[in-house]
């Protein structure tokens, strides 16, 4: 009889503290075992001259949501939690997204609805709060925390979704007190529609007028505002998809400062640029999503950033709206204003490989690094470590095994999401996840999917443990 259910054998393992070599031993969906020479699993693998890694968490996905007009994402919770796992990512936190003058709990009632069923890796809801009201902070928010629902996003723009100055005051004092992590999107709403008006008076709508509508000075001042809020009412908060160097210099001060303030950035502040938005035709509608993707130099801010700590965490954003469809990118016809365009691209299978490349395949960061923005910091920082995040004795044996000289060109049809395009068509990455097992069993191995398509687990969280900013002295919250 077998000792284990699963061996992993001769792989080089990395998590974001080490490297080393040995066999993994897996018993009933968790790591028993590290070491040499483990005896015999009922299932083995080799995984020679191969990289033994974390499964991803993807933080920041967004998955058959509700959009507020007649656009439609083309994810569910079936479509894109498997093609998070092919990308190497076992575990996926998108959004139960309140309506505003509805309940949270309605919110994540429905969100439950719409994952049960689907799921082909473990999953976890942040809420999106829209509704700052006395019952939702009084009585809602507390109890939903309580249940393991430690995580929650704000907006500072989009009409349905915005809180103002003194809403925000009060949800972080919530979060504060109960122990939640509060994440923010960053932009000056004001701002934007006053340049939204005057571009599209002047006759500015194609989509690349998206950018000029959002510029950095419209993220950088909202992101010190909030900084400015956080630092009011002593609270960690984690600024979302930052875009360039202008919000970055904020954060880096508000970090020097010793204030608990993180920040996660997302592939398309890597490898886009706003001229990626300046196509023929209706073509650059495939890459609009805010912020913006900015230019040249803001793109090696960020690659700085991700080199040098300023950023914990790396997420997709993946936001799946069909390009050539009446309800995607194309709601409002190929001759909208870059206002009515569904914003959001596709990237839940993409984002690890694109950051191994051009990250670790270049020299720009480690492996430990690597494993630190992808899995173990969004473990820590959304409550789910070491459970999750990390190959250890008592985890979840969620674990990717990576080719890293194994060489593919990314083109829409190789790729397992329900979106009709991906904006990084034909680039070629160096490094991909091969074998990816989630609780113990193989869900990914030869192309091919071998999980049963309701095996993904609800996870409730824990308070979050976010790790410190690198150069950085405050202790860890």
């Amino acid at each position: 009889m077998s000792d284990f259910d699963l061996v992993i054998r001769n792989g080089t393992v990395a998590t974001a503290a080490d490297v080393f070599s040995c066999d993994i031993g897996i018993k009933t969906g968790r790591v028993v075992a590290l070491g040499e020479n483990l005896s015999s699993g009922a299932t083995e693998i080799d995984a020679t001259d191969k990289l033994v890694l974390p499964g991803g968490i993807d933080g920041h996905c967004h998955f058959d949501q509700e959009t507020g007009d007649a656009s439609v994402m083309a994810d569910d919770f079936a479509s894109g939690t498997l093609s998070a796992a092919f990308g190497g990512t076992t575990t996926v936190i998108p959004f139960a997204c309140q309506t505003r003058g509805d309940t949270l709990r309605a919110a994540v009632d429905e969100y439950h609805r719409r994952a049960d069923g689907k799921a082909v890796i473990d999953y976890a809801f942040h809420m999106i709060v829209t509704d700052a009201s006395d019952q939702v902070l009084g009585q809602e928010l507390p109890a939903m925390i309580k249940e393991g629902y430690t995580s929650f996003k704000i907006y500072m723009t989009y009409d349905a979704l915005k809180l103002n100055d003194g809403e925000i005051l009060s949800v972080l004092a919530l979060a504060r007190r109960e122990g939640a992590m509060v994440m923010i999107h960053a932009e000056n709403s004001d701002c934007i529609a006053w340049l939204t008006e005057k571009l599209e008076l002047a006759g500015k709508t194609a989509p690349h007028f998206h950018a000029a509508s959002r510029p950095p000075v419209v993220e950088r001042e909202a992101t010190h505002r909030v900084i400015s809020l956080a630092e009011l009412v002593d609270v960690p908060i984690l600024i979302v998809h930052v875009s360039g160097r202008e919000a970055m210099e904020q954060i880096r001060w508000a970090q020097g400062r010793g204030l608990q303030v993180y920040a996660e950035t997302c592939p398309q502040y890597l490898f886009l640029t706003a001229e990626d938005m300046d196509l023929d035709g209706f073509e650059g509608a495939k890459c609009v999503c805010s912020p913006p993707p900015r230019d040249k130099a803001d793109q090696q801010a960020v690659w700085n950033g991700i080199e040098n700590g300023l950023f914990q965490v790396f997420s997709s954003d993946h936001a799946p709206f069909r390009f050539d469809d009446a309800k995607g990118k194309k709601l409002h016809g190929t001759n909208a204003s870059f206002r009515e365009i569904p914003n959001g691209i596709p990237g839940v299978e993409t984002r690890l490989p694109l950051l191994f490349s051009e990250g670790v395949g270049k020299g720009r960061i480690d492996i430990t690094r690597f494993v630190e923005l992808t899995a173990a910091n969004p473990a820590r920082t959304y409550g789910l470590y070491p459970r999750k995040g990390t190959i250890a004795v008592g985890s979840d044996a969620d674990i990717a095994i990576w080719d890293p000289e194994r060489e593919v060109k990314i083109t829409n049809d190789i790729l397992h999401h329900n979106v009709d395009y991906t904006p990084y068509e034909g680039m070629v990455v160096k490094g991909w996840p091969e074998t990816v097992v989630s609780r113990g069993e193989i869900v990914v191995r030869d192309g091919g999917f071998h999980g049963a398509k309701d095996r993904g687990e609800f996870l409730k969280c824990d308070q979050p443990a976010p790790a410190r900013p690198r150069g950085t002295d405050r202790p860890v919250w």
